[in-house]
């Protein structure tokens, strides 16, 4: 069971953080061999760093803003340092295969390359092995918001830095919201009264959800005083030796999605079906749906939540402390024993660099990593924005964490929408803690 559990958790992890701009390809599979789906690009000089990742170079005459935006960072550092930086590119076939982050794992262990694009479980798996190299001598490290340290941070050294965070919230109809005299919600007694409203107006089904997301209600509620308390290192310590119990802050959470459950204001069988945006997408784009939780990126792309007829608005998530945005972080790593590691070294801190972190802000419309550059965001976007700007927020993925938390929340809030109880939820968790201290 455990093996099984920890398979899926690597097949997991990309869907749930489809949200970045490289890492929207990963949730399906490549081939059985580690190599069959990997499309090498040839190095022309002497200098090579071998970068390996989702995606692949743009190539000429196709339009693509987020590997466009990362094509010119990878410019910046072949001029600056005279490198050459070749793409190896996992490319899925199917569902079936093996995933990103099963390739990524191998790769990382055989040292097959230099750089690495990583997901949140597999940062701390690799981190804990020593697989991945500290990058907190960078020059670059010194301008990292404080939340991407946090979260990338392993025993110590930091093995991982993202070029944007990625930052969940509600999307809202405003149009609706302000039809019913409605504001929105700051707690979860607030958001439950909204749902309440809509339902008693003819929305039978007020939020729309899917199989991968509704774990951010959970990580909201849950830490938003261990993020925002004041006490961070403390409580996470606590929870890493055992003293305290992760079920216990995941209760309030796993309770309220209950009340959402028992109220009719999810449907759970749609949900535990449902792909992001798919899913519920075409009923909050056609005003059926008040409400939607996705992803920041989302709202600056058509064929998300970019165009809507009506005015919407994203916000955190509900918690006693207001609105709440998760924000969970991938990160690209050079791995320990890297055959070009000063090269890859100057490469990453070139990509990195705030000068760079700015075009590439600029052209995907993101929240950097680095506390020097500003999202220059839409509208829609200002309230989650402005919640984080003022340093509120939760992490959805933490690698100081021993227990990984975004995959194991999300597969556990599945066996809620499957008609588990919230007691067999905590026992789970239980579980799993004691797994991992076991270890």
């Amino acid at each position: 069971m455990k093996l099984q559990h920890k398979r899926y958790l690597q097949r997991l992890a990309a869907a749930c953080l489809a949200g970045t701009m490289a890492l929207s390809m990963i949730s399906c599979g490549g081939g059985q061999q580690g190599d069959k789906n990997l499309i090498t690009s040839q190095a022309g000089e002497e200098r090579p760093v071998n970068l390996f990742s989702p995606m692949e170079k743009t190539l000429p005459g196709v339009e693509n803003v987020a590997r466009n935006a990362f094509d010119l960072t990878i410019a910046m550092a072949e001029e600056q340092l005279g490198v050459t930086v070749a793409y190896r590119t996992y490319t899925a076939e199917d569902y079936q295969d093996k995933t990103y982050d099963d390739v990524t794992l191998d790769r990382v262990r055989s040292n097959m390359d230099d750089i690495y694009l990583l997901n949140p479980d597999v940062i701390q798996i690799l981190g804990e092995e020593g697989e991945l190299a500290d990058l907190s001598g960078l020059e670059c490290a010194k301008n990292l918001r404080e939340v991407v340290k946090v979260a990338n941070t392993v025993d110590g050294k930091l093995v991982a830095i993202p070029q944007e965070m990625v930052a969940y919230g509600l999307f809202l109809n405003m149009d609706l919201f302000k039809k019913y005299g409605l504001e929105p919600p700051n707690t979860p007694e607030e958001f439950l009264e909204c749902c309440q409203v809509f339902q008693q107006n003819g929305y039978q089904t007020p939020v729309g959800a899917n199989r991968w997301w509704l774990e951010v209600f959970v990580l909201a509620i849950a830490y938003a005083d261990l993020y925002n308390g004041g006490n961070t290192a403390q409580e996470i310590a606590a929870l890493n030796s055992g003293e305290a119990k992760y079920s216990d802050y995941m209760r309030p959470g796993f309770e309220f999605l209950q009340q959402l459950i028992d109220h009719g204001y999810i449907d759970p069988e749609k949900a535990l079906i449902s792909e992001a945006i798919e899913g519920e997408g075409p009923d909050f784009m056609a005003q059926r749906t008040p409400i939607v939780m996705a992803y920041w990126g989302a709202a600056n792309t058509d064929t998300a939540y970019g165009a809507p007829d009506f005015e919407m608005q994203v916000v955190g998530l509900p918690s006693h402390l207001g609105q709440m945005p998760v924000m969970p972080t991938t990160g690209f790593g050079i791995g320990a024993n890297s055959q070009h590691m000063e090269d890859a070294m100057a490469a990453l801190d070139v990509i990195l660099s705030d000068e760079a972190l700015r075009t590439y802000t600029n052209v995907n419309k993101v929240i950097s990593s680095s506390k020097n550059v500003e999202a220059d965001c839409i509208p829609a976007l200002k309230p989650l924005n402005d919640r984080i700007q003022q340093n509120y927020y939760v992490l959805g993925s933490n690698a100081g964490m021993k227990l990984e938390q975004w995959g194991n929340t999300c597969i556990i809030v599945r066996e809620l929408l499957a008609g588990a109880t919230v007691d067999e939820c905590m026992a789970r968790f239980d579980q799993l803690q004691a797994e991992t201290l076991a270890k």
